[in-house]
């Protein structure tokens, strides 16, 4: 079964009570950047944020964060430089024992959303994009960022970064572009679709490489969720999962609750149970709850512990469902006619 994880503040916090009070026992978290005197990628800096964790009963799994890297997707000078501060990341993080790094491709700009103020059931607060709105948006100081030049870009990064995550046994776990909509500002997104994520991770083969399914960005994208967990699961290549769900496009959606979007939710569950996923996976995107002030959109308590609960429930109902003997024909044509 999936390893249910929550994103933590590297340091203890009011989640991480509650998380492990809801059962949760594995930890994501970002860079240690608040460590004084030395680099977040230094091994030591990564040791002592992994036993924090271990001393809270919460097992480390997944650093999702990255070092500077706008130069390597843009192609431009210093990218060299950032590839250096990768492979002392990917090392450290395989010398520390936390075997999943979760990055993404996304140049100028991580996740984009035009509002983070959108009602949804009950008055929660989500985030929403409407592609109108960026239509005639000015571009960004990168100028046009064409998607060929994103393509070479990301060939080049991965096949200096491949063979050290091979050699410290680290998993490169690709997130797909979010929004799934190009370009953006005049910037182009190349990780679009499942078939893109698929290309990304054929561009140099190995067991190292392979991708963050983020069910929410690729649903947006029209995919059948069920159908990608099992394209990639027979691959091995889900390396980490955001549980979350949508409504809408990739030109014009929203946020939902877990149970409010567009997915069924409960065969996603059952699809990952039939794979044999036995992975991290986390709760993202939550909505914004009565009594919270959406300082951190997304990332607010209260729809945080909905999420865990409404996952923990989807992954006992999937783990007994799959032990449920199925009757045979003959069987229910006989119950039918008695």
């Amino acid at each position: 079964m999936m390893q249910l994880a929550e994103f933590f503040p590297s340091q203890p916090s009011r989640l991480w009570h509650l998380a492990r009070q809801m059962g949760v026992d594995y930890a994501v978290s970002g860079l240690p950047w608040e460590e004084k005197g030395e680099k977040p990628w230094d091994l030591m800096p990564l040791i002592r944020m992994k036993q924090r964790f271990a001393d809270f009963g919460l097992t480390l799994n997944v650093i999702e964060s990255m070092p500077p890297s706008n130069n390597i997707k843009l192609g431009t000078p210093g990218r060299d430089e950032e590839i250096e501060t990768f492979r002392e990341l990917i090392v450290n993080m395989g010398a520390a024992g936390i075997p999943v790094l979760c990055y993404n491709f996304m140049a100028q700009f991580n996740w984009f959303r035009t509002s983070t103020t959108t009602r949804t059931r009950g008055g929660a607060l989500v985030s929403s994009y409407d592609h109108s709105l960026m239509r005639d948006a000015p571009l960004t100081e990168a100028g046009i960022v064409t998607e060929e030049r994103l393509w070479d870009n990301l060939r080049y990064f991965l096949e200096r970064i491949v063979p050290v995550a091979e050699k410290a046994g680290v998993k490169l776990a690709l997130h797909p572009d979010d929004p799934p909509i190009s370009p953006i500002r005049g910037v182009s997104r190349i990780l679009r679709s499942a078939d893109a994520l698929q290309r990304a991770i054929d561009l140099v083969p190995s067991p190292s490489s392979g991708i963050t399914l983020c069910q929410g960005t690729l649903a947006t994208a029209g995919e059948d969720i069920p159908a990608v967990i099992r394209r990639f699961g027979r691959q091995n290549k889900i390396f980490f999962v955001h549980f979350r769900d949508v409504r809408g496009t990739a030109e014009k959606f929203e946020e939902t609750f877990h149970d409010d979007g567009q997915t069924d939710m409960l065969e996603a569950m059952r699809t990952y149970v039939e794979i044999g996923f036995d992975g991290p996976a986390r709760p993202d995107h939550v909505p914004t709850m009565e009594g919270e002030d959406n300082a951190n959109p997304g990332y607010e308590l209260l729809g945080r512990l909905f999420g865990v609960g409404y996952i923990k429930g989807l992954m006992e109902a999937a783990s007994k469902l799959r032990t449920v003997p199925q009757a045979s024909p003959g069987a229910a044509a006989g119950t039918a006619g008695s």
